[in-house]
């Protein structure tokens, strides 16, 4: 599954627009890829987001499952970028920090805060929180950096 979680920024307030996981399926592994791809531009096109953020690969304890995961992150990366929409990227752990305040935070950890974060009631599926978790993240630190240009020039 592939977690994707879409946030709207009005000044200070962010709010969920969209959360959900794509489920592939079971077939042949290429066509799991394809399916995230259509998914994903289909997704883009119908919420026209400006920009997109990502979670970078980690390497767990199976090289196989980490280049599995390196080529569905490959399928979003290019179904945002075929749609004109930039990409960021950030590492798992600092995902952890901006939405928990510690990079070893767990995912249950992760997902109360999401929750909180966006006021979001009940539970959230993992991989669409860590989504929302990524989006928050890249929403927090566009605006550290825009503060941060304004007061140097």
């Amino acid at each position: 599954m592939t977690g994707v979680g879409i946030i709207e920024v009005n000044g200070d307030r962010v709010t969920p627009v969209y959360f959900d996981a794509i489920k592939a399926g079971s077939g042949e592994f290429t066509e799991r890829l394809g399916i995230i791809f259509s998914e994903l531009q289909q997704l883009i096109k119908e919420y026209r987001p400006d920009q997109a953020a990502i979670e970078t690969v980690f390497v767990a304890h199976n090289a196989a499952s980490a280049i599995k995961l390196g080529q569905a992150r490959g399928a979003a990366v290019c179904a945002a970028i075929s749609c004109d929409v930039p990409v960021s990227e950030y590492s798992p752990r600092s995902v952890k920090q901006a939405i928990v305040g510690r990079g070893g935070a767990d995912k249950t950890q992760v997902q109360h805060m999401v929750g909180l974060l966006l006021g979001i009631k009940g539970p959230i599926q993992n991989d669409a929180a860590d989504a929302l978790a990524v989006a928050l993240c890249h929403q927090h630190t566009s605006h550290t950096l825009a503060r941060m240009a304004m007061m140097q020039g």
